[in-house]
């Protein structure tokens, strides 16, 4: 695949603090329209951080993030400033490790809420493009199911219907198949490729599955200690890397 021209999600200089723990060291990356990022790196590294930060579920000590044209800079909120990240929200759809689906409400309806609540979607509308997505993700049959009666990797899918009801620009995973099983993972990364070849949805994947990296991605980052070591095609990633620490990543991994 290759990526079309257009910056979706530009970070510059971003730093991360909790306290005197420095989690992110100043990060620069971009995302261009219709490219799969895949962040990858051992526990601790920082791979989810800067996920949370392009989507201000954190907010970046320093430095500046831009999606789809929302351009934020770090430190504290103010009215304005949580107003603006409402609006760069409004570009970004993100699946979490834990599905967070719901429960009481039937498959159709965790797809359904996000468009009639905060787009102001009418119930008609809603319930069309949902059962679309679901048909999308495999799951048309399951929209009168319960979460409960779903297995993890159904959850997941669905997870992931419910962010593309929004209609986001780019699409967040972090770690998205590191709750399942391992016979329920490839469910959720075929819909996760078919997102990327067939919609060229931009997407942005911490994950330490490297097989769909190899064959879904358009370029690799190797995160070590808050910092981005290394990145590159994934051809360069797995038959040149210039670094011992991503070397030894790879040989525990594959």
């Amino acid at each position: 695949m290759t990526a079309m021209n257009g910056v979706i999600v530009r970070v510059q200089g971003v730093h991360k603090r909790f306290g005197h723990l420095e989690v992110l060291k100043g990060i620069d990356i971009d995302l261009h329209k219709g490219e799969v990022l895949v962040i990858f790196g051992r526990s601790g590294s920082g791979k989810s951080t800067l996920l949370r930060c392009v989507n201000f579920l954190d907010d970046p000590t320093e430095g500046t993030i831009e999606v789809a044209g929302v351009r934020l800079s770090g430190g504290h909120r103010t009215r304005r400033k949580r107003e603006q990240i409402r609006q760069l929200r409004a570009h970004v759809g993100m699946v979490f490790q834990q599905f967070n689906l719901f429960p009481q409400m039937t498959t159709l309806e965790n797809v359904m809420v996000g468009p009639m609540c905060v787009k102001g979607r009418d119930k008609d509308a809603a319930s069309a493009r949902a059962h679309e997505l679901l048909e999308q993700v495999g799951l048309g049959d399951k929209a009168d199911e319960h979460p409960i009666r779903l297995s993890g990797g159904q959850q997941q899918r669905v997870a992931i219907a419910r962010a593309l009801a929004m209609q986001p620009d780019v699409m967040l995973f972090d770690e998205p198949t590191s709750a399942l099983d391992p016979e329920l993972t490839g469910e959720v990364l075929s819909v996760m490729k078919s997102l990327a070849t067939d919609m060229h949805m931009p997407m942005m994947v911490v994950t330490h599955e490297m097989g769909f990296a190899r064959e879904v991605s358009d370029r690799m980052a190797f995160f070590h200690e808050g910092a981005i070591l290394e990145q590159g095609p994934p051809a360069q990633i797995f038959g040149s890397t210039q670094f011992a620490e991503t070397r030894r990543f790879l040989d525990a991994v594959l």
